[in-house]
């Protein structure tokens, strides 16, 4: 959710979206006269970079606000970029000359002549050793810096371990050739290189570290820099666990980020910047081109509020193009990268899409005055009709939709409101409507997970040990086993309470809005992994394993064994690629 305090006010619109040597970056100008400072933000990696993503966003908000533009960007090989080509620089310096690069980027589209780094774990690491290379740099901000790479890899390969077992993949569809983490993978030589670095501070003039306390890396920086001449704002990094342990939870850290904006403000000299260049902005940015397909980032919506990417073929386009629903408050690059990866293999097939940030995640800023919360808010349907409208306008129907649990509810309900969608193919879907009796923030942090899996778990000595050292909520899990048992219940009950006055009417809207999707003849390709929590409301509605679905016609089931909710291992997604694939072609 948008934690704004009083530094964090968002923007109305998006950010500009530029590309350069195969990146995208987000240039954000100053809403205010603007002094001879810009910043330049560089990234963490892996599951770090998707919970400090949006992040970034806000922070580049509130330093408009104050007179300060900025620019943000992917890795190569990374988010939006185009994948590393053959005959780039090998290993580390690869990463670090798009840091060099996106710095020069900053210079030409703001007219400033200083910088200021604002970075985050690995990125603390590429940038101080770069920063040289950078010139004229007013001050560098580390935020939780990776200083040692052998220990953070080590760090990076036990938070895979758990990212796996938390989600339930099995054992031989996890990643284990190559460091990598929720389904991203860091190049091999990259790694190699990261495995060598140790940083121990560099020459600059003003430093801002935000510190763990369980990390004496991160105040021996902090004191290797003041040894170097630096003067150095040294700050707790309040909430840090709670803010990159799992972007559907993540809790922003308001006040780090209060503190960073009025530190940066800081360094502003009194020498205005020059103006003189800041006009390239004024033509859309080039097109990123790939073997088989052709990329433009666009913004689109009510004063362009709206971020993402529009993927096309390079040669005849065949099919309905697609939108691409992101998930939870993922950026729409994907879990795993999974959004990137499907849009440029639907262009390899001649199929065109958009993939983009609902109001409120990643990169798209909120809706003024709209709810804080807005996973399964019906505001996200306005969200969805700005992207067929931009569609339309492009000459780009018929469409149809695709999305991954809360991502597919989206894509449900969307295709239920906007008879100018073809059909959508919705995986892991929670529910097909919200009861409004469910508070939101509750059911994401504790969701149910199917009886069965419960005794599975309690059968596990690893769990019996969590227990004994008090690491499971036991409450917790109580309650839902007991939601799990009421709902298995409420499945065989339903068919009888039904037939009384009053009761049912969410089960007989669904069931009705079924039907009205058969009537205009709308395809609905529906995705479930065989141990989602999603098949127990599924079954709420349509019988056990969805059999109550075979009335319709226009609807196709399929059961993914050996796939987590988030669809994680490579044969869930080339499973999910393929019904969307025969989606667009089939509302050609």
């Amino acid at each position: 959710m948008e934690n704004s305090g009083p530094a964090l006010k968002p923007a109305v619109s998006a950010a500009r979206p530029v590309t350069f040597s195969g990146k995208v970056g987000l240039f954000m100008p100053s809403a205010a006269p603007t002094h001879d400072l810009a910043v330049l933000f560089v990234s963490p990696w892996g599951l770090e970079e998707l919970c400090v993503h949006k992040f970034w966003r806000v922070l580049a908000d509130a330093l408009s606000a104050g007179g300060i533009a900025s620019l943000r960007f992917d890795y190569s090989g990374t988010g939006d970029a185009l994948d590393i080509a053959d005959g780039a620089a090998s290993g580390l310096a690869l990463w670090e000359n798009d840091i060099v690069e996106a710095a020069a980027q900053l210079r030409t589209l703001s007219g400033c002549k200083t910088v200021a780094v604002v970075s985050q774990g690995l990125g603390s690491m590429l940038a101080l050793r770069v920063l040289e290379r950078l010139d004229d740099v007013a001050g560098i901000a580390c935020l939780a810096p990776v200083t040692s790479g052998r220990a953070y890899l080590r760090e990076l390969q036990i938070w895979s371990r758990m990212v796996d077992e938390g989600l339930g993949i099995p054992e031989k569809d996890r990643i284990r050739d190559q460091v990598s983490i929720a389904g991203l993978r860091m190049p091999e030589d990259i790694a190699a290189d990261i495995r060598k670095v140790v940083v121990s501070g560099t020459a600059t003039r003003y430093a801002f570290v935000a510190c763990r306390p369980d990390r004496p890396g991160d105040r021996e920086l902090a004191e290797a820099l003041r040894r170097d001449g630096a003067d150095v704002l040294e700050i707790n990094y309040a909430g840090y666990d709670a803010f990159i342990s799992n972007p559907l939870i993540s809790v922003m850290p308001e006040s780090v980020g209060e503190k960073l904006v009025s530190w940066v403000s800081g360094l502003r000299g009194p020498q205005p910047a020059s103006g003189d260049r800041v006009s390239s902005m004024t033509n859309a940015p080039s097109e990123l081109r790939g073997p088989e397909f052709r990329e433009l980032p666009v913004t689109f919506g009510n004063h362009g509020r709206l971020y993402g990417v529009l993927c096309q073929p390079l040669g005849e386009r065949k099919g309905a193009t697609t939108i691409i629903l992101g998930t939870a408050y993922d950026r729409h690059a994907g879990w795993g990268r999974s959004g990137v990866e499907m849009a440029r293999r639907l262009a390899g097939e001649g199929i065109a899409s958009l993939r983009f940030d609902a109001a409120n995640v990643g990169d798209s800023p909120p809706v003024p005055g709209g709810p804080e919360q807005i996973l399964y808010n019906p505001s996200q349907l306005d969200d969805v009709a700005a992207a067929v409208d931009f569609l339309e306008k492009s000459e780009l129907l018929p469409a149809v939709i695709c999305g991954r649990c809360s991502g597919s509810y989206l894509g449900f309900r969307s295709v239920v409101a906007d008879k100018r969608l073809q059909g959508a193919v919705i995986a892991n879907p929670y529910a097909f409507q919200w009861d409004p009796a469910l508070d939101v923030d509750v059911v994401i942090h504790s969701a149910p997970r199917q009886l069965h899996e419960y005794r599975s778990r309690m059968l596990k000595l690893e769990t019996f040990r969590r227990l004994a050292k008090g690491e499971v909520d036991v409450v917790g899990a109580a309650t839902n086993m007991v939601r799990a048992v009421a709902r298995r219940l409420k499945r065989y009950l339903l068919p009888v309470l039904n037939r009384f006055s009053g009761s049912g009417s969410l089960h007989s809207q669904i069931v009705g809005e079924f039907q009205a999707l058969q009537d205009r003849d709308a395809a609905i390709g529906l995705i479930y992994s065989e141990d989602d929590v999603g098949l127990v409301h599924l079954a709420e509605h349509f019988g056990e394993g969805g059999r109550g679905l075979s009335r319709y016609s226009n609807v196709r089931m399929t059961i993914l064994p050996d796939a987590d909710h988030n669809l994680t291992p490579v044969a869930a997604r080339e499973a999910y690629l393929r019904a969307v694939q025969d989606m667009a072609v089939l509302k050609n």
